[in-house]
């Protein structure tokens, strides 16, 4: 399968889960696809949970690497605040 072709399902397939992200005040924004590695950003509550890596690990990652053969993990980006910008 070509890149873009996995990234259209990976999309569809977080498109999938997204509503009980949403339910529990989260939600889920895609990255990139990139050397069989996808990388997201849990937002809203998902953010903060203690439960984050649970939900990403064994819930969002699994699903994906089910769901499309290609993907081998996922990781959530977190962004970071440069502290020499003002």
């Amino acid at each position: 399968m070509i890149k873009e072709d996995i990234e259209l399902k990976i999309i569809s397939t977080l498109d999938k889960i997204r509503p009980f992200l949403i339910n529990d005040g989260g939600n889920i924004e895609y990255i990139k696809y990139e050397n069989h590695i996808v990388y997201v950003k849990l937002t809203g509550a998902c953010a903060n949970c203690s439960m984050m890596n649970i939900t990403l690990k064994d819930g969002i990652e699994e699903l994906l690497k089910n769901e499309i053969p290609e993907v081998n993990e996922v990781i959530n980006v977190v962004e970071t605040v440069d502290s020499n910008s003002k």
